[in-house]
C-alpha cells in the first residue's frame, strides 16, 4: 500500500490553523520515492511566522528551502516555465 502511495502522489500541501484562527499553508513537500518501508519526502517550501500584526494576525512569508523537485522537469515538460530563481533558499514568498 505504501508503494502504491509513494507511486501515485507526488506533492503534500500541508495546512494548519495558525493562533488567530486562520488557516494557511505551511509546507510544500514532494514525495520522492521509498526507502524500505518508509515513504521518503523532502520540504521544498514552508511558512515562517514572524510575528503577529496590531489587529492580532499571524504574519510571515512562504520561503524555500533550496531544494529543486525531482517532477520539475515533468512540469516544465507540460508548458509551465519556473525559473531556478525560485528555489533558492533566499527566495521569499507573500
Amino acid at each position: 500500500m505504501r508503494q502504491q502511495i509513494a507511486a501515485a502522489i507526488q506533492i503534500v500541501c500541508q495546512q494548519s490553523r495558525m493562533s488567530d484562527g486562520t488557516r494557511k499553508v505551511t509546507s510544500i513537500s514532494e514525495i520522492t520515492g521509498m526507502e524500505g518501508d518508509v515513504i521518503t519526502i523532502q520540504e521544498i517550501f514552508r511558512f515562517r511566522q514572524t510575528g503577529v500584526d496590531p489587529e492580532g494576525r499571524v504574519t510571515g512569508q512562504f520561503e524555500a528551502t533550496g531544494i529543486r523537485p525531482r517532477f520539475i522537469d515533468q512540469v516544465m515538460a507540460h508548458g509551465v516555465t519556473l525559473s531556478a530563481d525560485l528555489f533558492r533558499p533566499d527566495a521569499k514568498f507573500d
